[in-house]
């Protein structure tokens, strides 16, 4: 029988006692010599960074070559054999680079490895990294410039990754997304707010202009766009919140007083509330493939999520396209969808025709918050009716006349969204802040940073990586794509199967 003592020095061997020895002696040498804290944790630091890189590598030693015998069966029946040479593997980790030589298996030399059983013990992944170092480094993308990502990183754990590796890795690790929003467990109906609230908006990407064809084979151009400009990305958010029920008055209040008085009521926190974003387009250039994606999306959350007697709610602005996607995917069978328009968007409408009448501020503020009572109210007529006589009693000239027709019909296809008294009492929220402040977060704050421009397969990949790290899955997703990719790389492997055991390497 093999002692405690007999596996504790396999698994820490002279080597590595001598290692926490040292450390420690590091520490009461620098408490006698009067070091700073600095010093000291400095110091601590790149030593804990050794004696893991020493322990690791100690594990994997644990386990020789992995060689499971001259021959062995695959689970399709194949029988494979041992190559005779070991080959050669390298693992990056946050602890730092690892050589390995594993027993391979082939059908003979020459041919396709068939399995190698260490790296199906181990569970390593495809490439060379670490998943914990690509969770940190992706962690850290989706947030920053990759060479931001690659510089702090370098400071920290001491060896350098170029910013090619950390966006490949983004653009492989994106390719388990849309599996992940697929399988997402949906939210307990206890922990869900009162109303479902689906919105959606769009929002440019800042595009690189790709290299120019030889001449002679340039493809047709059928876009119109130039090289250089935005390609518009469709974002979409859906979450639950509380009721929220507010007068007419309260909240032409809260949109016009010159200082706030006193704390404003509490607002229910939206639950559960997921970011999608996507960039696509088809062979001609349209944008039906995102919709698609998004609506669909949003669709699959609404059948998960909908309860008995729980309103579902599409707010948005006055894009009609978006609309008419929203009547398209979302299962109206399930419940009756209530159609919002975001009223601060309405209200920038009501700024623009305040200019066309009152060159004055003041004179034009009185304006839009007399408007602005008016439609709180519901009475969308009479503010279109305002709006057309202020046009006959200034005589508006030709480019004016247009403006304002074309505000006046902005309000009069939107009427029916526009039942603002109504939403009020049933406590619905009537402002999409929520899509705003995902289109800014999602896209503006990481996308379009000084001179920042992107490929369409690296927007892509950005916007799903990224949308996952907003809606607060960022765990989850990290644990669904290494089960993904385990079950992927090793099927039926060892790596997950909990029952496994290995002898250790004499």
């Amino acid at each position: 029988m093999t002692s405690m003592n007999d596996t504790t020095s396999e698994i820490m061997p002279q080597a590595l006692l001598d290692k926490f020895a040292e450390i420690l002696g590091f520490v009461q040498t620098t408490f006698q010599q009067g070091r700073t804290a600095h010093e000291v944790e400095t110091g601590l630091w790149e030593r804990m960074l050794k004696l893991g890189r020493s322990v690791f590598g100690a594990w994997l030693d644990l386990f020789g070559d992995g060689d499971a015998g001259d021959r062995m069966v695959l689970e399709d029946g194949r029988e494979v054999r041992r190559l005779e040479a070991l080959h050669r593997r390298e693992i990056q980790n946050v602890f730092g680079l690892f050589e390995l030589y594993r027993a391979v298996y082939a059908t003979r030399e020459g041919q396709k490895i068939e399995a190698v059983p260490l790296d199906k013990r181990l569970g390593l992944p495809q490439g060379k990294y670490s998943y914990l170092l690509q969770d940190w480094d992706q962690a850290l993308a989706v947030e920053m410039p990759y060479a931001t990502v690659s510089a702090a990183l370098t400071r920290i754990l001491g060896f350098t990754q170029s910013v090619h590796t950390l966006e490949r890795h983004q653009r492989e690790m994106a390719t388990a997304v849309e599996a992940f929003w697929q399988e997402r467990p949906t939210p307990t109906a206890e922990k869900e707010g009162e109303l479902l609230v689906c919105t959606a908006d769009g929002k440019g990407v800042p595009m690189r202009g790709g290299a120019k064809a030889p001449k002679g084979v340039e493809p047709p151009s059928t876009s119109g766009i130039r090289p250089g400009t935005k390609k518009m990305a469709l974002v979409g958010a859906v979450y639950t919140v509380d009721r929220f029920v507010r007068t007419p008055a309260e909240v032409l209040e809260a949109l016009f007083q010159e200082a706030p008085v006193g704390l404003p009521p509490a607002r229910p926190r939206p639950c559960f509330k997921y970011v999608r974003a996507a960039l696509q387009r088809d062979d001609r250039d349209c944008t039906e493939p995102q919709t698609q994606t998004i609506f669909g999306w949003m669709a699959e959350q609404v059948r998960q999520r909908i309860a008995d007697d729980m309103p579902a709610i599409l707010l948005m602005d006055g894009q009609e396209s978006l609309w008419k996607a929203g009547w398209a995917y979302l299962p109206k069978e399930l419940a009756e969808v209530t159609e919002i328009l975001d009223l601060l968007h309405a209200l920038g409408y009501l700024w623009e025709a305040a200019a066309l009448f009152y060159p004055n501020a003041s004179d034009a503020r009185a304006f839009v918050k007399e408007q602005a009572r008016r439609m709180l109210d519901g009475k969308i007529a009479a503010v279109i009716h305002a709006l057309r006589w202020l046009g006959t009693r200034h005589k508006l000239k030709a480019k004016r006349r247009e403006t304002l027709k074309r505000i006046c019909g902005y309000f009069h296809n939107n009427a029916h969204r526009m039942a603002y008294d109504v939403y009020l009492e049933h406590g619905f929220p009537i402002a999409s802040g929520v899509i705003e402040g995902a289109c800014r977060c999602v896209v503006k704050d990481r996308m379009e940073r000084s001179g920042m421009r992107w490929v369409m397969s690296g927007a892509r990949a950005m916007l799903d990586v990224r949308c996952v790290y907003l809606s607060g899955l960022w765990e989850e997703f990290m644990t669904f794509r290494i089960q993904r990719e385990s079950q992927r790389l090793y099927p039926g492997s060892a790596a997950n199967d909990p029952d496994f055991s290995q002898s250790l390497a004499a």
